[in-house]
């Protein structure tokens, strides 16, 4: 029998609602494979195990009675440490901080509880989220559960870990540049990166979304049913919408998927990737789909001209604190953002700037299709000591040349596992679709689940 720690989340549902698997019985065993597994994949923190207990119990008297608090009531969920949740500090990864416990539950967390997921844990993430893998001054070194030497990804580095090991079925995420699909990538789940303000979030910021790190694409679709309800506090959100997001099929005939193989700027992907996701492409054509090249669409100028903004405003939040405070952030994350120590008032506007040059460049671009595909990452997991693939805070960004762009299009973008290195490693499927079009992103991967070659067994961490 399937350990309870890894059924999907609809399956509990239904096991709950026929009085077979409680709550109590799910929580203690995510709770024991959380045990057994932490010391080596360091992917949690703040769990609160008997607060968990306490929320499961409350749960299965709610089923025994017929009365279910919400659509994940007694579902396990973990939640990314930039994500505030009332009462637990949120240290944002670094040594740096020094905060006090949040007020409220900010909006996707809130979401999650109100709809009665039992929330056990927060995860693990870098300074600041902003790398792509584990690294941080405060939390230990996150590792990925394919391959304990290599890096689950980042900066949803704790949660991509967590998902792959059977922490229970549902995981929330944040990705401004790719920090939800590569984890996703990396480690072989499914990850959503919405369009922009489709999940309300707190505080809100340009490319920035909160959402679904699962093992399945229906396990995404409902958390989006609960994720997507409006939240005043997002003043950037997306009017509320009235998706069925268990609809999923889709019919293949005739759609019109771009494939691109080649970001237009950062790393070369790896002919591992490149075999990989042609495959996939592939696959969707013998089903119908008119598959045809896509052109990038980002530049050189573009890539170093974002990297300059972000920066700059690092430098600025890292000038703001205490120099003791400040001497304890990771030397990497200092570095780098002290690259924008003398960078003058026109050069920030003109990197700021190509945000809208990506947006208008992708608008075109996408013109003649309904979906795009492309590598998630050019390469697999690195290894989980560096900060990033170049290890090079001159050269941050190489590796996020296929997912950054669409967080500034605000087009909605998942991650899908396509297949495996030599060394069996994940590999990674970008699925991207028009702006507002986050059903369809859904569908057409739910699609690629089915039709995919069977997958390998989930790791069991030596």
């Amino acid at each position: 029998m399937t350990d309870l720690a890894d059924l999907p989340a609809l399956d509990l549902l239904d096991l709950y609602r026929r009085r077979s698997v409680s709550p109590v019985e799910v929580i203690t065993a995510v709770l024991a494979r959380v045990e057994a597994l932490e010391p080596r994949l360091n992917a949690t923190w703040a769990l609160d195990a008997a607060g968990a207990l306490a929320e499961a119990h409350a749960a299965e008297a709610r089923w025994s009675r017929g009365e279910p608090q919400g659509p994940l009531d007694g579902v396990p969920v973990t939640i990314k440490e930039l994500i505030a949740t009332k009462g637990v500090a949120r240290h944002q990864g670094t040594a740096a901080t020094d905060p006090l416990p949040e007020p409220a539950d900010a909006p996707p967390a809130a979401r999650l509880r109100e709809a009665g997921a039992v929330l056990f844990c927060k995860t693990t993430v870098p300074d600041y989220g902003m790398l792509s893998s584990g690294l941080s001054s405060f939390h230990k070194l996150a590792r990925n559960p394919w391959d304990l030497s290599k890096t689950p990804g980042g900066s949803s580095a704790g949660a991509g870990a967590a998902a792959a090991a059977g922490y229970g079925p549902l995981h929330l995420g944040t990705d401004i540049g790719g920090s939800i699909r590569l984890p996703a990538g990396w480690c072989g789940i499914y990850g959503l990166k919405p369009s922009n303000g489709r999940i309300p979030i707190d505080p809100p910021y340009i490319g920035r979304c909160a959402g679904p790190m699962t093992r399945t694409v229906t396990d995404a679709a409902l958390m989006m049913a609960v994720l997507s309800a409006p939240d005043w506090r997002d003043y950037m959100s997306l009017p509320p919408c009235e998706f069925d997001w268990q609809a999923l099929d889709i019919d293949l005939s005739g759609l019109r998927i771009g494939l691109m193989l080649d970001a237009g700027a950062g790393m070369t992907p790896e002919p591992e990737v490149v075999e990989a996701v042609t495959a996939a492409a592939s696959l969707l054509q013998a089903h119908g789909a008119i598959v045809e090249p896509f052109t990038p669409f980002l530049t050189r100028e573009m890539l170093d001209g974002l990297d300059l903004f972000w920066r700059t405003r690092s430098w600025n939040d890292l000038g703001a604190l205490p120099p003791e405070r400040a001497a304890r952030v990771l030397p990497y994350i200092d570095a780098w953002a002290r690259g924008a120590k003398d960078a003058d008032g026109l050069s920030v506007y003109r990197g700021f700037n190509q945000i809208q040059r990506m947006r208008e460049a992708g608008a075109t671009a996408f013109q003649p299709f309904d979906f795009l595909l492309s590598p998630t990452a050019p390469i697999p997991a690195f290894d989980a000591e560096l900060a990033a693939p170049t290890n090079d805070p001159a050269r941050p960004f190489e590796h996020i040349g296929f997912t950054v762009p669409f967080n500034m299009t605000e087009q909605p973008a998942a991650s899908i596992n396509c297949g495996y290195t030599a060394q069996g490693l994940p590999i990674g499927l970008q699925i991207v679709g028009r702006r507002f079009d986050d059903l369809g992103v859904l569908r057409l991967s739910r699609a690629y689940e089915r039709l995919r070659p069977q997958q390998r067994p989930w790791p069991a961490v030596a």
